[in-house]
């Protein structure tokens, strides 16, 4: 396996792809392709932070390849095959976790407005919200439960001029917040995170539901692929419809 400088050599094992993240490995904004061969590639794999998507025929080397090249502790690992599966399953044996993703329907103008607003008014007066600054950017870095807002860019000149996002905060300090994991060229994907301390009090939904209204001011696709029931459950209360549930493995570095 290797990098893909041009993502056209290998689109066409990817072409099928609903996954904004693949789109955006194909259209080199961020990510990378890779592939076993640049002359008849048989195997394709698009690599974006925190996950990984395997398309083709089903390799054991491949996917360990791809984890060593991710550099993570963690990788989230979606097959498109049962072969896919059974090599994740080979290649990381007791180092895997198979779960449940929800991919929702991506369709444009499905949410209403007002109530996206009620939602946003409904914040508690002693917080505050706010588009995500160079001062949240920076925030964000520095502490891993919110990393994820910003962490696949590379600075925040990149963030400010294609990413997008907006934070709750309480005594200036951000408590929840949405934002693009990452960003293809009609959208983003969300990412919505909030402090354990201030969880069930409805500040994901409100910053959710800013972000929805900032993109529909951009002409940006805020495209949502739940990571389990809850968050599910949140996108849809903000108007988003289940389109299908899918296989994932949560694949960690042997500690041995």
């Amino acid at each position: 396996m290797h990098p893909v400088s041009d993502p056209r050599q290998v689109g066409w094992l990817l072409e099928e792809s609903q996954d904004t993240l693949v789109w955006s490995c194909l259209e080199g904004t961020m990510g990378c392709i890779y592939a076993d061969s640049r002359e008849e590639p048989k195997t394709a794999a698009a690599l974006l932070g925190d996950f990984c998507f395997l398309y083709g025929e089903a390799r054991e080397e491949a996917v360990k390849f791809l984890f060593q090249e991710s550099k993570k502790q963690e990788l989230i690992m979606v097959p498109h095959s049962r072969e896919w599966e059974l090599c994740i399953e080979q290649a990381f044996p007791g180092c895997t976790e198979r779960f449940t993703r929800y991919a929702t329907i991506k369709e444009w103008g499905v949410w209403d407005d007002k109530k996206l607003e009620q939602i946003v008014s409904s914040l508690p007066q002693d917080y505050q919200i706010r588009m995500i600054d160079e001062e949240i950017y920076d925030y964000s870095i520095r502490h891993d439960w919110c990393r994820d807002w910003v962490g696949q860019y590379a600075d925040y000149t990149d963030y400010r001029e294609n990413g997008i996002g907006v934070v709750v905060t309480r005594d200036r300090l951000p408590v929840a917040g949405a934002s693009s994991y990452s960003y293809f060229s009609e959208g983003i994907e969300v990412e919505i995170d909030t402090h354990r301390d201030y969880r069930r009090r409805g500040l994901g939904l409100i910053c959710g539901a800013k972000l929805i209204l900032e993109c529909e001011k951009r002409g940006l696709y805020p495209s949502w692929d739940a990571h389990n029931t809850a968050s599910l459950s949140l996108a849809q209360k903000l108007g988003y419809r289940l389109d299908h549930p899918y296989t994932a493995y949560l694949v960690c570095a042997d500690q041995e």
